[in-house]
């Protein structure tokens, strides 16, 4: 990228008045983007007006569109739902009451609208817009506005920001709301499971999702069920029989409970609903297993919203007030939305009508078109779950006479055994002989080595740590050791899963190759840590874990503060040098300051930040949260700032530390951790396969890889998976502090300070152009996304 940064300094919201407002069902995490729009608006020196009760409050005028400041948002980032309501609204469906809000609308000069909501308040959005010149004739027509206003204000812009738990909008990867709902959904399949373990029991659980089946089929694949049930993907004919021999199945092999989804639009190749009541007797009947149904309901809709719902509306809020400023009559309605890592802007009516293809094709029987239209994210995750829900019979499965080994190392990280399991089974499925090595390369030098089946890693998804063990050693001092195993135990592939130390120990297995041929074999990295460190990849499995339990301790503290004002915490993340956590959970937490290794800072900042507190303390929001990374800096540790910031703020408001420690290492994987490391295991196990047929030499009966590209660390780049040569990203890294020399997230550093008030400069160079919606062929979604 070698263009000039564009920063927004030059764009000004002077004299422009933004409305913002949620419309349809609500989903948490609207109030992180009405926060994120406010706030950014207020900034760039716009007028901010919400709009409450959704369009009906548009239509209804009077208190119902009301100025708002920027205290009017504060304490809002935690709270699911939307605090400015949400309604369905008749009257804006008909002209007359169209006519009545545009009305409303220009009695305040707003000629900018911020619409968070699914593709009906959208598509109404748009019709409005389309209207808009019309409506103002109207109105000057029946004397209620004049001929000035026509002309003032002859334009309403609208950016749309994609408000709901189905995830079923085209165009974005992730819709807010999605990822709090599949945590709502995972903690009651978590609970269930315990229960359903001690009686034996089959569960027959129904998520929401009347015409996607988003949010069963990513719950299925991060929880290992038996089987799913989703309107884009119906079973085929005869599926009550093959259903119930996969139960039994499972049951024979010592599996004490069953799982099985049910998406509430679920139906069969005939158009015919299947119901979570339709399934229970059915297995009732056939199989005679003790079955119970929970219907989860409006459970998924509530609750706080997950740190990376928070994160993504208030990337998306200060976007669509960028989109605003830039709109001109002549460019089309947007959506502001995720593609991978990225933010980016699509045409709104784009969006739609391929959302509407999808229904179409459902409702003409046209399943496979479906699936491929919601795009290759959710493509991928159907794929993925096929493969490692069903074992073929051990007569159908081809024999390679590879033998693959999977190691842990490095410290624990959420979702590393959700890794384990995928790789376990796709490498089974591939035909190889998967072994597991027990604590890390120390394991293995020792020989602490065996074959591992498909059903030993059953119920492994949702387990936090490491159930293989792992260690921080790197292999160079055990190399003929290792060496020696990977000779007795005939090993032709690695798979190592962990951080930092994972990256670093395949380095010197490279590099080890021209004294030891056993290391000439196909090795594949798979970032995993929390402190999200590694070179090549933008997240790394059981960073969101940790982010949410950081974002969770630090609302519990803020609440805490909220009976005894004018109170400042000091907050101590983990991250080693890496200052992604504390970067992070401070723009989830909203917090006031974030002090980390990436960005130097001096005795000055910290005496700003004091004075931005002091100044802060005077407004009605009476507390401060301030994030600080274990080695952000030596000298300046977090007793030193706790007792500066005591000192400086006496009689002013007092002081709290907390160190986090190792909560942050602990837990149950998150979903989007199991899901990620499910995903990118199976797709490096497919690589792995691939690279031994590749090395496999006949005439010598044996692998021999001693290429660059046979020793890769798979990680997501921007938009794409990509296996990276680990000798090719040594030049990206700083070895002495462990970190990547380029970190993608800096670039959400200024985000932070201005949703906490601070004057700073904001490089946009990313955003502002309008993109189309690609439709994905079914190659890309081999190569491309999660």
């Amino acid at each position: 990228m070698d263009h000039q940064p564009k920063f927004f300094e030059n764009l000004s919201g002077t004299g422009k008045a933004i409305g913002v407002l949620t419309s349809g069902g609500d989903a948490q995490g609207m109030n992180a983007a009405v926060r994120a729009v406010v706030r950014m608006g207020i900034y760039v020196k716009a007028k901010v007006y919400f709009v409450y009760e959704g369009y009906q409050g548009m239509v209804d005028g009077g208190d119902n569109i009301v100025e708002v400041s920027w205290e009017s948002v504060s304490s809002i980032l935690q709270v699911g739902g939307t605090v400015i309501g949400s309604a369905r609204c008749k009257a804006f469906r008909t002209r007359e009451g169209r006519l009545q809000a545009a009305y409303n609308l220009v009695q305040r000069g707003i000629t900018n609208l911020c619409v968070i909501g699914g593709d009906g308040s959208l598509t109404g959005a748009n019709l409005f817009r389309e209207e808009w010149s019309g409506l103002l004739e109207e109105l000057a027509q029946k004397g209620k506005i004049d001929e000035e206003a026509v002309k003032k204000y002859a334009y309403l812009n609208i950016v749309g920001m994609v408000g709901s738990i189905d995830n079923d909008f085209c165009g974005t990867d992730m819709t807010i709301g999605t990822d709090s709902a599949l945590h709502r959904i995972i903690e009651v399949v978590d609970a269930i499971m315990t229960t359903a373990q001690s009686h034996q029991r089959t569960f027959v659980l129904e998520v929401m999702g009347r015409h996607c089946g988003y949010l069963a089929l990513v719950s299925a694949l991060a929880c290992g069920a038996d089987w799913v049930f989703i309107p884009e993907y119906p079973p085929e004919e005869g599926w009550e029989d093959s259903m119930c021999v996969k139960l039994s199945e499972n049951r024979a092999r010592k599996k004490r409970l069953n799982i099985i989804i049910v998406a509430e639009g679920a139906i069969d190749c005939h158009n015919k609903p299947i119901t979570s009541e339709k399934v229970k007797d059915l297995v009732v009947q056939r199989l005679g297993f003790d079955t119970r149904v929970t219907i989860l309901g409006h459970v998924q809709r509530g609750g706080t919203p997950s740190a990376f719902d928070r994160i993504l509306a208030s990337r998306m809020g200060v976007e669509a007030v960028l989109a605003l400023l830039e709109a001109t009559p002549d460019t089309p309605a947007c959506v502001v939305s995720l593609s991978g890592n990225q933010a980016v802007r699509l045409p709104l009516m784009e969006c739609v009508q391929m959302t509407q293809e999808v229904q179409k094709a459902m409702d003409e029987g046209r399943f496979v078109e479906a699936v491929r239209l919601r795009g290759r994210s959710f493509e991928n995750n159907l794929n993925t779950y096929k493969l490692l829900s069903h074992k073929r019979p051990d007569a159908e499965l081809p024999k390679t006479n590879f033998n693959v080994a999977i190691l842990n190392v490095g410290a624990p990280a959420a979702g590393m055994n959700a890794a384990v399991r995928a790789a376990v089974r796709v490498g089974i499925t591939e035909g190889h002989k998967m072994f597991a090595v027990i604590d890390g390369f120390e394991g293995f030098a020792r020989g602490k080595i065996k074959e591992i089946s498909w059903g030993d890693v059953g119920g492994w998804t949702g387990q936090g740590g490491s159930i293989l063990g792992t260690k921080r050693t790197l292999p160079a001092k055990y190399l003929e050791k290792i060496a020696d195993q990977m000779r007795t135990n005939n090993i032709n592939a690695l798979m190592v899963i962990g951080g930092f130390e994972a990256y670093e120990s395949c380095l010197q297995l490279h590099e080890a190759r021209s004294r030891f041929e056993e290391f000439c074999v196909p090795v594949c990295v798979l970032p995993a840590t929390i402190s999200n460190n590694v070179p090549g990849t933008d997240f790394s499995i059981g960073a969101d874990t940790a982010l949410n339990a950081i974002v969770e301790t630090c609302d519990r503290i803020k609440q805490s503060a909220s009976g005894t004002k004018r109170r400042v915490f000091i907050i101590e993340t983990m991250g080693g040098y890496c200052g992604y956590l504390a970067n992070m959970g401070a723009l989830a937490a909203g917090a006031d300051a974030a002090y980390i290794f990436e960005e130097q800072f001096d005795i000055r900042e910290l005496q700003a930040n004091v004075e931005h507190l002091t100044e802060k303390m005077k407004t009605s929001i009476q507390r401060g949260l301030v994030l600080r990374n274990e080695n952000s800096n030596e000298n300046y540790t977090t007793d030193f700032i706790y007792q500066l910031y005591s000192e400086e703020g006496k009689g002013v408001f007092d002081c709290r530390k907390n160190v986090l420690g190792h909560m942050q290492q602990g837990g149950a994987p998150s979903p989007f951790d199991r899901n990620f490391g499910t995903k990118i295991s199976a797709k490096a196990m497919q690589w792995i396969s691939k690279k031994l047929k590749e090395t496999y030499r006949k005439e010598e009966g044996k692998v021999f890889a001693n290429t660059d590209d046979s020793v890769c660390l798979l990680g997501m780049r921007r938009r794409n998976l990509v296996f990276q040569p680990v000798a090719e990203l040594k030049n990206e890294t700083d070895f002495v502090h462990r970190i990547p020399k380029e970190q993608w997230w800096l670039k959400l550093r200024p985000l932070m300070k201005i949703l906490a008030k601070y004057k700073t400069s904001y490089d946009v160079s990313d955003s502002g152009q309008l993109e189309h919606v690609a439709m994905h062929s079914p190659k890309e979604a081999e190569t491309g996304a999660i």
